[in-house]
């Protein structure tokens, strides 16, 4: 099996200097490793894979062969999940060490987090919780951020969250806290639009307003992914579970923002109900139709 010699959805650099393939990626499944791998999958290549680190953070084994052998072939992203930069306690110091090693092992050409928090240093929680929007809270993840970049010798991205609450307590708009944000601390957007459709369904909120105020310029990698909804008497409630297709109304968002900003590097997110690889690339395909049109005029 040769794997550095494989048919790979390429495109040229965004106008926006960025360490991905302004291109599409996909999220790297133990199922789909052979198919990224092998030069003849009829279903294509990805341009870039990104994973989770802390399903890396074992010494050796199988995960360690595999994944030393796709970042040989492909760029690779590093999505961490971990770092909770929200926790009242900061970052756990453990977990941000291991974080370090790995990318020290593999030079990742990105590394993010989420803009959230899941429990204290002592009481993790599995899941990524929402924050206020406080001038207090910025303060927090300001520190917090410039700590994990003097660790990894490196900028992050942050993802922009899913909601299904806002606090009566916020100071301002989720955007313009990730402005701020990425301003103060040298930090950039891991813009995700499903969760922008996730979160303004659920607080009724305008997602094209959304789209339109996020700068470009703050943007080093998109996510797209699926969710479920749930139907109650009050509306619709959107979960984000990452475990379907793109929904039609994700795809017009993001193309409305890829008409204004230009090509991105742009991942398929399915970590939920893994399909088949030739039904993942089929979605990737969406992407690179997409970025087409917008390389032409990049």
């Amino acid at each position: 099996m040769n794997v550095s010699n494989h048919p790979v959805r390429q495109a040229p650099p965004s106008r926006v200097c960025r360490d991905l393939p302004s291109a599409v990626g996909i999220g790297l499944k133990a199922a789909h490793y052979e198919n990224v791998l092998d030069g003849e999958e009829p279903a294509g290549h990805p341009a870039w894979v990104e994973v989770h680190p802390q399903n890396y953070f074992g010494d050796g084994g199988p995960p360690h062969r595999w994944l030393t052998a796709i970042a040989e072939a492909y760029p690779l992203s590093f999505h961490s999940v971990g770092l909770s930069l929200g926790s009242v306690d900061g970052v756990h110091a453990e977990e941000l060490d291991k974080l370090a090693a790995l990318c020290e092992r593999y030079a990742p050409a990105s590394v993010s987090d989420h803009l959230s928090w899941s429990g204290s240093a002592h009481d993790r929680l599995p899941d990524l919780l929402p924050i206020p929007y406080t001038r207090e809270a910025l303060d927090h993840f300001t520190r917090e951020v410039g700590k994990v970049q003097d660790r990894l010798k490196r900028p992050i991205l942050l993802e922009n969250p899913s909601r299904y609450l806002s606090y009566i307590a916020d100071e301002m708009d989720e955007t313009d806290f990730i402005h701020e944000l990425c301003q103060r601390a040298g930090c950039g957007l891991l813009f995700d639009v499903n969760n922008v459709e996730v979160s303004c369904t659920n607080l009724n909120l305008s997602a094209e307003d959304y789209i339109d105020a996020i700068n470009p310029d703050i943007v080093g990698e998109m996510h797209l992914a699926g969710h479920a909804t749930e139907t109650h008497a009050e509306g619709p409630l959107l979960i984000d579970d990452h475990g379907s297709r793109v929904t039609d109304i994700t795809w017009a968002l993001y193309r409305r923002f890829i008409g204004r900003a230009g090509p991105m590097p742009t991942l398929i997110e399915w970590d939920t109900d893994v399909p088949e690889y030739s039904v993942l690339m089929a979605e990737a395909d969406k992407v690179t139709a997409v970025l087409q049109p917008a390389l032409t005029y990049a």
